[in-house]
């Protein structure tokens, strides 16, 4: 969240919503590709906002949903008073999305909007949105957004050049309860470049961020190395991780899930820190503070 923590100029964000609206209103409905993360809920808040009930927030279930996605989903819509349609495909049925190559956000991004489209054909919607915003194409890597622009779904946050601070501020005026929400990629997202994605892994990998989230951190990830967990949250949280009484519960519950070692990354939560573009052979990026005994000060 620190690096999105900037000012942002209130009459520009408010002239931004204004002709986002205004183009939203020029079409006659929208179905608008719906994760429940503060993006796509603030294209749902502004397309209900201008159709009304021609708006339509659609949610794509699948293996690499975590539940308590869809649940904030639901909650979401709820604020926003959207109707609400869940589809339901996997992943697992293509095999290029599970050898997981450098393209697999690429294949991930083209079946769940594809399933979108598919939604949208079946309730006479012409109208595909994404919740891609201003700042997305300049984050490195992202596969995805080549997805995007190939079913040529449209993206208004991207299209009026609003970046994710100003999302942020516009959820806010919402009142949206995702407005500070971090971000939070599918679950396939955990697993290295080039190591199988498999229904284990991530069924695994959600019950162990199900710890996490017990514990009340707020941006981690647990990073599927295979016999290795890798747990990884915010700087500001790396106190908490090294907690002796969460040391315990991690090397236990999350060892239970068939890791033979989890271990805290002391670098902290890093965007597509399993991505080979963004790995940095010169450091190193696990610390097993699990199978060590420390001194601690009384």
């Amino acid at each position: 969240m620190a690096a999105e923590d900037t000012q942002v100029d209130a009459d520009a964000v408010s002239e931004k919503v204004a002709a986002v609206r205004e183009d939203l209103a020029d079409r006659e409905a929208v179905l608008v590709a719906f994760s429940g993360g503060v993006d796509s809920s603030v294209v749902a808040a502004l397309a209900h906002d201008a159709l009304g009930a021609d708006a339509v927030a659609c949610t794509a279930k699948s293996e690499t949903l975590p539940a308590a996605e869809l649940e904030d989903a639901n909650q979401v819509t709820d604020e926003i008073g959207i109707r609400h349609e869940i589809v339901e495909f996997s992943e697992l049925d293509s095999s290029d999305f599970v050898a997981n190559d450098g393209d697999r956000c690429y294949h991930c991004r083209s079946m769940r909007l594809s399933a979108m489209f598919d939604e949208a054909r079946d309730q006479g919607i012409d109208v595909v949105c994404d919740g891609t915003n201003a700042s997305d194409p300049g984050e490195g890597h992202r596969p995805g957004l080549r997805a995007v622009e190939e079913l040529n779904a449209y993206s208004p946050l991207l299209e009026h050049g609003i970046t994710k601070p100003e999302v942020r501020e516009i959820a806010r005026r919402y009142d949206l309860s995702v407005a500070d929400k971090p971000s939070m990629a599918c679950l396939s997202s955990r697993i290295p470049t080039g190591l199988e994605v498999t229904e284990e892994r991530l069924s695994r990998i959600e019950k162990a961020e199900r710890l996490l989230r017990t514990w009340g951190f707020e941006q981690f990830r647990v990073r599927d190395h295979d016999d290795l967990a890798r747990i990884e949250v915010a700087e500001d949280e790396l106190d908490v991780a090294l907690d002796p009484d969460f040391v315990r519960a991690a090397r236990d519950h999350i060892g239970d899930l068939g890791f033979e070692h989890v271990t805290l990354d002391l670098h902290g939560y890093q965007t597509g820190s399993v991505s080979p573009d963004e790995e940095d052979d010169d450091e190193p990026l696990v610390e097993d503070v699990f199978s060590t005994d420390y001194p601690t000060s009384e």
